[in-house]
């Protein structure tokens, strides 16, 4: 798989990477030996990047990629991790209710010496602010990352979910690699202007629940194929009252996978790799199966009337129940 710099960081990451958290926590229950076997395959097929959070299963996800790690050179992955959200360590796994922000520099060490400790490593090749806390100042958090970075325990420092007026600030500071936010055919809104903005400064994008927290895969198509205690149970587009016209948005996109013989999660993806090579899509899974039909979408080269069609018909303003859903806070809802 082609490899992709990151902002001036030096980092090389595959143009498509693999989100880890659902291995661990959110949805469904995770199986230790299919999420080895997902990672496993994932280097085979040349995607080097995995992408955790000390949030996802408390450490537990963590954890998980540590012993993967065990298996492998170091130097075969591209190894992203975030830190700045507190859980509750008495709340049970999957609630979204037990959360505040901490994105002070003590903080920050110690939650990064925490993730090496549980990866298993000795330095992070991106650590993210999981999310900004509006009553630090930016410039502080990013000093507090800069003095990491010094040290040689991070390498890159990203981003997720700012304004642009706030990774403008950043990048002042410090050099920023990445901005990681929401972005698929049905979540857009980064167009506007963040996006512009990554390219005004160099910074990569890196797109998390790039197919639509996976309806755009054409999996889901009522609410009982979720697991009982799948968080996106809760998200309004999976609602009893929204879901069947989203799934009509899917099989539009269906339609147009049947000319590649492909499908409509391939598809999505493509999409999203004709935006540029500055965007790396981080699709999450926790099947073998399901990882190489996601791998397959760097091939797929879309037409420009399939690229116009889908940018025209398949707009955010048709998804029933749209826009963001955050199980983690924001700037906005603070």
């Amino acid at each position: 798989m082609r490899k992709v710099p990151l902002g001036a960081s030096g980092l090389l990451s595959s143009v498509q990477g693999l989100g880890c958290m659902g291995m661990s926590e959110f949805y469904g229950a995770g199986d230790e030996a299919e999420s080895q076997a997902v990672l496993a395959r994932a280097v085979e097929l040349g995607i080097n990047h995995l992408d955790t959070s000390d949030l996802y299963g408390k450490g537990a996800n963590e954890e998980l990629l540590g012993r993967f790690l065990r298996s492998v050179p170091r130097d075969k992955v591209l190894l992203a991790t975030k830190f700045g959200i507190l859980r509750d360590p008495d709340a049970p796994l999957g609630s979204t209710h037990d959360r505040e922000l901490d994105n002070s520099p003590a903080h920050a060490r110690e939650a990064c010496e925490a993730s090496l400790r549980r990866l298993g490593t000795d330095h992070l090749d991106l650590y993210y602010v999981h999310r900004h806390d509006p009553a630090m100042p930016i410039e502080e958090v990013i000093g507090g990352l800069s003095r990491l970075a010094e040290e040689g325990k991070i390498r890159g420092i990203g981003l997720s979910e700012v304004s642009p007026e706030i990774l403008r600030r950043a990048h002042a500071t410090h050099p920023i690699s990445v901005l990681q936010s929401e972005y698929s055919l049905f979540a857009r809104d980064i167009e506007r202007e963040i996006l512009p903005t990554c390219r005004e400064l160099g910074i990569a994008f890196l797109p998390y629940s790039p197919l639509g927290r996976g309806i755009l895969a054409g999996r889901i198509r009522s609410v009982d194929d979720l697991a009982p205690d799948d968080l996106r149970r809760n998200a309004p587009i999976f609602a009893p009252a929204n879901l069947p016209a989203n799934v009509a948005l899917v099989d539009s996109v269906a339609e147009i996978a049947t000319h590649y013989g492909a499908k409509p999660g391939q598809v999505a993806l493509a999409w999203l790799h004709h935006k540029g090579d500055d965007i790396v899509p981080i699709p999450g899974t926790k099947n073998v199966r399901y990882l190489e039909e996601n791998a397959g979408a760097v091939d797929i080269r879309l037409s420009a009337e399939d690229i116009a069609l889908l940018d025209g018909s398949l707009t955010p303003d048709k998804v029933a129940g749209g826009g963001k859903w955050s199980t983690v806070p924001t700037e906005e809802a603070k």
